[in-house]
């Protein structure tokens, strides 16, 4: 996504002013209204699971963010959708919400502190937030109030709220690094690094410890409420990683890839013409893997912190763009694993495909291309999310037709559908281990390796017109599907392309449109 898990992420949420605030302790909303017709609905099918996990060799520790499990959109620096801790088991699951604004409030990112706390950026009328939230109460214990997005603003203005679905930016992705804070990119054009901190009456408060502008290298001239007709070019930030140097790596819209150098606050950057990054990255020692809609790419740093390309690789990019996607280029954040491979799908016409790669630099021409393999229907597959991988294992789903909110109202579906597929071990090809009808229209899904269950957020067709939302849990070994259970019903519940996060408590969090949504077992 992975990408956007994002783009649209929070979307329809219209911010109309900006400022900076920080929120009182304890702040408790409500719980996310429910739809006409959830008690008409299975509230919770299959049962109970057994912990079965899955032994694999776990992600290289970025040192310079939090623990692998808890840092960021993907769990890790490599991006494999994976979480260390057992999440829900389906034994008499839970579920409680948390309705962050009247509209809107999509919490998506979600990250987690030493001590548990929640920490994730939501989108209201007010603009982006970063939150501080009670891992068990959801309520607010502090917020920070990001700048306005343009995109927002060009919305409104222009009653274009495409703009809105296909904007990545502004601090949907971030990042928490080794010391709790989060690392994120404003739509400002600045990188900020922001603590927050417990006072001594206990309130808590967010504080920003850095901020690097970056508007010299990057064109800035975007609308806003003072700028409504701006004559430049606006490229926007969309997303921030560290090195396992400590640089911090960003990508902007328009195909810049920088690094800041946090110690002087040196920025370089160089930009790959014609080409747009939609999607998050991925970073391992042996270099910073990007996918742009033309290709995939390694980078390493020279001495300065320029970013230099270690190597490029087209791929399929179609002829257009597919329903389900914000570009015409491949969906997904390059995900890093098994024995120094990488994998994105790409943008094929006819069916889309899962590609690995090696990632060594010293790969002869020729020999980049482990495997390609088909996945769904002819002419209705594509993803926007980022892959799960775990051993020499990938997960992918299908998000052919979800566009919106809009899209799956009235009891509607997408066709769905999930695989997994192993790369063999002697690395001479791939192999689709099983297939599965689940229907999980946005979501970034997520694997627990504590108890071996892939989890995803589904909607099935309704004749009733019935918007019904589940926590789905998959068996990773066979692709069964062993529960799920009934989150809510109605668009405030559609998570519009935010993550499931399975909590060092073992809760399942989702961000949903009207919130964010907890599933915690209680059996």
């Amino acid at each position: 996504m992975s990408r956007r898990a994002f783009a649209r992420v929070l979307a329809l949420t219209l911010a109309v002013t900006a400022g900076t605030l920080v929120g009182p302790g304890g702040v408790r909303a409500a719980e996310i209204p429910k739809a006409p017709g959830h008690r008409l609905v299975s509230q919770y099918e299959g049962a109970p699971a057994t912990a079965q996990p899955v032994p694999a060799p776990v992600p290289a520790q970025n040192p310079f963010m939090a623990p692998n499990g808890r840092n960021g959109m993907h769990g890790d620096s490599w991006g494999s959708g994976t979480h260390p801790y057992s999440g829900p088991l389906g034994r008499d699951p839970q579920v409680a919400s948390e309705q962050i604004a009247p509209l809107g409030g999509e919490c998506a990112t979600a990250t987690f502190d030493a001590a548990g706390g929640l920490l994730t950026v939501c989108g209201t009328f007010q603009g982006f937030k970063l939150k501080l939230l009670d891992p068990h109460t959801l309520a607010t214990l502090a917020e920070y109030q990001l700048p306005q997005r343009s995109s927002t603003v060009e919305a409104i203005t222009r009653l274009d709220f495409e703009k809105i679905f296909k904007d990545t930016s502004g601090g949907a992705y971030f990042y928490l690094d080794n010391l709790d804070r989060v690392v994120l990119a404003d739509s400002r054009h600045h990188i900020l690094r922001i603590a927050h901190r417990q006072a001594a009456d206990g309130r808590w408060a967010f504080a920003v410890d850095d901020d690097w502008d970056l508007s010299a290298v990057v064109p800035h001239d975007c609308i806003s409420w003072t700028n409504l007709f701006p004559s430049g070019t606006c490229d926007p930030v969309t997303s921030v990683m560290p090195d396992w140097q400590g640089r911090i790596w960003w990508v902007t819209r328009l195909g810049r890839v920088g690094t800041v150098d946090p110690e002087t606050g040196a920025v370089r950057s160089m930009q790959l013409a014609g080409e747009e990054i939609q999607n998050s990255f991925s970073v391992a020692e042996d270099g910073v893997s990007i996918v742009s809609d033309h290709a995939l790419y390694s980078f390493r740093a020279a001495a300065d912190g320029t970013p230099v390309v270690q190597w490029r690789q087209t791929y399929d990019r179609g002829t257009g763009t597919k329903p389900g996607s914000v570009n015409q280029g491949s969906g997904t954040t390059p995900d890093l694993f098994g024995d120094g491979y990488v994998a994105i799908t790409d943008n094929a016409d006819d069916r889309m495909n899962v590609v690995v790669y090696r990632r060594g630099n010293d790969v002869p021409d020729g020999r980049r291309e482990v495997c390609k393999v088909p996945v769904f229907g002819s002419g209705r597959s594509t993803t926007d999310n980022s892959l799960i991988t775990w051993g020499n294992s990938l997960v992918v789903e299908n998000n052919y037709g979800y566009e919106n909110l809009t899209s799956l109202t009235f009891g509607r579906s997408v066709v769905g559908g999930a695989a997994r597929i192993d790369v063999r071990p002697d690395g001479s090809g791939c192999d689709t281990v099983w297939q599965s009808a689940v229907r999980s229209p946005s979501v970034v899904p997520k694997l627990s390796t504590a108890n071996g269950l892939l989890y995803f957020y589904e909607k099935e067709p309704n004749a009733l017109g019935i918007d019904a939302w589940y926590l789905t849990a998959v068996d990773f070994r066979t692709g069964a599907v062993r529960w799920k259970k009934l989150t809510g019903t109605g668009p405030a519940y559609d998570n519009n392309w935010a993550p499931i996060t399975i909590g060092p408590d073992g809760t399942a969090y989702i961000g949903v449109f009207n919130g964010i949504v907890a599933v915690r077992d209680q059996g």
